[in-house]
């Protein structure tokens, strides 16, 4: 009888537990967050920030970017992926001039993009409060002969979940956040400092409309005499969306 007792509560305790992880990974689509139908745009406010000056400046230049859907294709791999342009302007006065130039694969658990020859998982499945992924695993970070050996090891994660949220007085009821990378080294105003550098970068996607707000920072500072660079190189960008379809 107590052996019996014993694989009940056993039983009930597997039960619940199986139950609870079923709750927990219940979640939505991550199509849901980045759709992908011909002819869907967003509009953002695009903040570029450049180091002038011999790097002793930094200073911000704006740009309104419209991303449109252009055109369903395959990618490398034979895989049905969208193709995405990006128009530049300085502001409503201007016509839209493309840019760039993006390639999106969803797969069903990840969403795959292009940019600049760099492949990137901007999402994952699935959607859940801290599940982590390697965002940037698709890169070249660590070769002699990379060119973004700041990307390395970044981890991808879900954070604030169904919230809603108002960006340049536009609502949108359901938003996600997806926080890559908070480092810092070095304090570039302590005139002893040799070197220093920043790596920022999060992403925020709204609930059918796809990323609404994008923050990227990403710079070096060398102080020191023989330094092959001295000052400030590198770069960042911030997009935040104005309007969509």
């Amino acid at each position: 009888m107590i052996k019996y007792a014993t694989g009940l509560v056993i039983a009930s305790l597997l039960f619940v537990s199986c139950k609870k992880t079923s709750q927990i990974y219940s979640t939505e689509n991550i199509n849901d967050y980045l759709p992908l139908q011909i002819g869907k745009y967003i509009t953002y406010q695009l903040d570029s920030t450049i180091f002038i000056h011999f790097g002793t400046k930094d200073t911000v230049l704006s740009y309104q970017a419209k991303d449109v859907v252009d055109a369903q294709i395959t990618d490398n791999l034979g895989r049905p992926a969208y193709r995405i342009i990006r128009y530049l302007r300085q502001d409503t006065s201007q016509q839209w001039q493309p840019n760039n130039t993006f390639e999106v694969t969803p797969t069903g658990n990840s969403i795959e993009y292009v940019e600049n020859n760099l492949r990137f998982l901007k999402l994952e499945m699935p959607i859940h409060q801290d599940f982590s992924w390697k965002g940037n695993s698709y890169l070249d970070t660590y070769s002699s002969i990379s060119d973004v050996p700041f990307y390395d090891n970044w981890d991808y994660t879900y954070d604030s979940l169904d919230v809603p949220l108002t960006i340049n007085n536009i609502l949108i009821d359901s938003t996600i956040k997806v926080t890559e990378v908070d480092d810092s080294l070095g304090n570039p105003n302590d005139p002893t400092t040799i070197y220093a550098q920043r790596i920022f970068s999060e992403e925020k996607y709204g609930k059918g409309i796809g990323l609404i707000y994008r923050d990227f920072i990403q710079w070096q500072y060398q102080n020191c005499s023989g330094c092959p660079e001295q000052g400030y190189t590198g770069y960042g960008v911030r997009l935040s969306i104005i309007d969509h379809n």
